[in-house]
């Protein structure tokens, strides 16, 4: 039986894109569209859809991933908390658009709310991850699938001995899962 770790599918920290919690919105999606430009296809299927957010002391506190962004685009949305968790409340279309009015969201032009975003502090606008998105190097994929269902995660932080060494992504698990149930179909047929 062939064990898969989370160290057998992360992405090292060293090829993650950082930024500092002090640059901007726009330094951040600039590095972003940067690191997605270079990124190397044929080791990556898919693209980072997110940033890790480094303090003063060049130590990891956050991320800002792609949704965040979004968020930041309407300062309103921090103040009515937690959106991760009213999403899945299962709310009814009528009432998440009766929510635009309500909290007078998206009033300004896009081109404003891009331009506002764009200046405001990543430190602001990152997303910091809880105890659940942690999960050591050497934990089996099982476990770390486990994490991300019941997590409802994009991602989770890859630790060893309390040091942050890269990322799993939900993408490369999902394609681990795909290629091993194309084999398995494959060779089941074969038989």
């Amino acid at each position: 039986m062939e064990i898969i770790t989370v160290e057998d599918m992360m992405v090292p920290l060293e090829e993650y894109v950082t930024i500092h919690e002090e640059a901007t919105l726009y330094e951040a999606v600039k590095a972003l569209e940067k690191v997605q430009e270079e990124q190397d296809r044929k080791r990556y299927h898919y693209l980072h859809r997110a940033i890790l957010v480094l303090n003063k002391n060049r130590k990891i506190v956050g991320k800002i991933s792609q949704l965040d962004v979004l968020m930041a685009l309407e300062p309103k949305y921090k103040a009515m908390g937690d959106m991760r968790n009213l999403a899945r409340s299962g709310l009814s279309l009528e009432f998440i658009k009766s929510m635009l009015e309500k909290y007078a969201l998206c009033e300004l032009p896009f081109t404003d709310m891009c331009a506002n975003a764009g200046d405001r502090k990543v430190k602001d606008c990152m997303y910091t991850p809880s105890e659940g998105e942690y999960i050591e190097l050497d934990t089996y994929l099982c476990e770390a699938i486990h994490m991300l269902v019941v997590g409802h995660h994009q991602s989770l932080i890859v630790t060893k001995a309390g040091e942050i060494v890269g990322i799993l992504r939900l993408t490369d698990v999902f394609k681990n899962v795909f290629q091993t149930m194309e084999s398995q179909k494959l060779k089941s047929e074969s038989v």
